[in-house]
């Protein structure tokens, strides 16, 4: 598993440096936009109906203002709209890096 070894904001982007020392960069609204939080995505119940999530796609002008590691496993963002309740796993981080330019 590839892991986060440096995150920096460098302008209106996230830097990651990762353990097998590759590099990548991804727009913080890009990265609001793609929360695995409930908030964005929405829950299921047992049936399969959605509760909640959101259609917003853009977040123009939102930043990182920082983050936390949680565990060995994921990162937690605290964005400038008040938004920090999605846990994003390093396999999920390094994948929407993967597709960030293709968005």
């Amino acid at each position: 598993m590839l892991i986060p070894e440096h995150l920096e904001i460098i302008g209106s982007e996230l830097a990651i440096r990762w353990s097998d020392k590759s590099e990548d960069y991804i727009p913080c609204e890009r990265l609001r936009a793609w929360s695995p939080s409930a908030e964005n995505t929405g829950e299921r119940d047992l049936l399969g109906r959605k509760y909640g999530g959101t259609d917003q796609k853009h977040f123009p002008g939102v930043t990182v203002r920082g983050w936390r590691v949680i565990g060995g496993y994921a990162v937690q963002f605290d964005f400038s709209d008040g938004h920090n309740t999605g846990l994003f796993s390093f396999d999920y981080l390094k994948a929407i890096c993967r597709e960030a330019p293709n968005l």
